[in-house]
């Protein structure tokens, strides 16, 4: 159950936020391209307040969760923040040197580079799902483009925002990192800053508001959104496998996550055999499933009645729910649970689940569920179970989507060398890796002309010398 927390005071927090932004632009204005060194030194700082607080922070999230399996934070948001780290600073020498390009005969002998620049000062919107991680690799991509940065922590996740907040400051000063937290006018008055660049991690229709606000800036936005991502096994790949590791990306965080599988696509007669596999992998995985410290509560009282509305509208409208394991909904858990049967009219499947609930939908032919997945809004992730490379590629060619695993589920995001970004609905803009770097750097465009050219022939008067020249040129 949830301990009582003593909200953070919204107006102490606004205030907080305008000292802060003010005091990093002029921070930033006196210091505006940090060299290598001082880059490695933050991110090294980093790594080590990670390190140092780990136990302290996991704590504060599971406080917020009302149980939060201490493993899973650690796998799924501690690891990957630490690889990141390691990962920019064994690259950051290479991002940041300029990058030659190619020119024009008719330009010859000039130069054309394009040098990263740092930006200024990134605001990053943290969600409640993955609190530390969704702070973390923004904020490592941008200490590693060169800026300062400010982190607004979820409502919903206010144990953890403090902690954050006294962690970062014991390694930095406000001037470089800060975090504020409060309410929903907090969130609201900090998408609305002139931000050199906005990074929001959270829902469509939220990300359609933060949209809207930092467009009185014109300030630049990644946009990491969800939407309903599917999953499609094929009828030659072994049922077993696809539950098992189908069921490992719905279970993490009790499927509190924006890549995990929404619902799957079983060919025809396998559904028994899904049922079954997915029921034995649960009962394997989490015996006593209401009191096992490694199955994660549903984040608070209104998300878990909202998990239990769908399940609720989908029975009534027809849909076979099979729970594959007893919880106590006392204990803030929902079990994991198949919807069989179910049809458009439902609200789950409608709406990004962001719970254990998955939905299992039966197909004839890989064509059908292909035609299914483009007829819905272009999903964060898609995943494809299947062993033939010729049916993969077609899989590849005919859909879109932000991110693709194959015979995996989940695992993507964890590649420090792959974009993380949705598409359309699901996001617009990629970070982690070298495009963090790229996404929070102005890729600066810089052309150098030689002292000796011939860029005089094409300068006024125009007359027969131009005209002879214009002969070659427009060819």
């Amino acid at each position: 159950m949830h301990a009582v927390f003593e909200p953070h005071d919204n107006q102490a927090e606004l205030a907080r936020l305008a000292s802060l932004f003010q005091a990093q632009r002029a921070a930033f204005a006196a210091a505006p391209f940090p060299s290598a060194a001082q880059r490695r030194a933050q991110l090294s700082r980093l790594k080590q307040t990670l390190l140092k607080h780990q136990d302290s922070l996991c704590a504060a999230i599971s406080a917020d969760f009302g149980h939060r399996s201490r493993h899973e934070s650690q796998l799924l948001e501690l690891f990957p923040s630490l690889a990141g780290i390691q990962h920019a600073s064994s690259k950051l020498a290479r991002w940041m040197k300029p990058r030659r390009r190619g020119v024009s005969i008719w330009f010859m002998p000039a130069s054309n580079t394009v040098v990263p620049q740092p930006l200024g000062v990134v605001g990053i919107i943290v969600p409640w799902n993955y609190p530390l991680f969704l702070a973390i690799g923004p904020l490592t991509a941008a200490l590693a483009a060169g800026n300062r940065a400010i982190i607004k922590v979820s409502e919903f996740t206010p144990r953890f925002g403090e902690a954050l907040r006294l962690a970062l400051a014991e390694s930095f000063d406000e001037s470089e990192v800060a975090v504020v937290n409060g309410g929903v006018p907090v969130a609201q008055a900090f998408s609305g800053y002139a931000w050199d660049h906005l990074l929001f991690t959270g829902s469509t229709s939220v990300g359609k508001q933060v949209m809207r606000a930092a467009a009185e800036n014109l300030t630049p936005v990644t946009l990491e959104l969800g939407g309903k991502s599917p999953t499609i096994v094929h009828g030659d790949f072994p049922i077993a496998t696809a539950a098992e590791r189908i069921l490992h990306g719905k279970c993490l965080n009790a499927g509190q996550t924006c890549v995990a599988p929404d619902y799957v696509f079983i060919p025809e007669g396998q559904q028994a055999a899904f049922i079954e596999a997915a029921r034995a992998t649960v009962a394997r995985w989490y015996p006593n499933l209401a009191a096992n410290p490694d199955y994660s509560a549903v984040v608070n009282g209104r998300h878990l009645s909202r998990l239990q509305a769908y399940l609720q509208d989908a029975q009534e409208k027809g849909a076979q729910i099979v729970p594959l394991a007893d919880a106590d909904p006392a204990s803030g858990k929902l079990a994991p649970t198949l919807v069989l049967g179910v049809n458009e009219t439902m609200s789950v499947m409608q709406d990004e689940i962001f719970g254990p609930i998955l939905p299992v939908l039966s197909y004839r032919d890989l064509d059908e569920a292909i035609d299914y997945v483009n007829a819905h809004p272009r999903p964060l992730a898609l995943y494809y179970f299947d062993y033939d490379n010729a049916r993969i590629g077609r899989m590849l060619a005919a859909t879109t989507s932000g991110g693709v695993g194959i015979n995996e589920t989940v695992m993507h995001v964890g590649q420090d060398d792959l974009p993380f970004g949705g598409v359309g609905p699901s996001g617009m803009g990629h970070y982690h890796g070298h495009e963090g770097f790229e996404t929070f750097s102005k890729m600066k465009p810089v052309f150098a002309q030689s002292r000796l050219n011939g860029l005089w022939m094409m300068r006024p008067p125009y007359g027969p010398r131009v005209e002879r020249l214009l002969k070659f040129m427009l060819r």
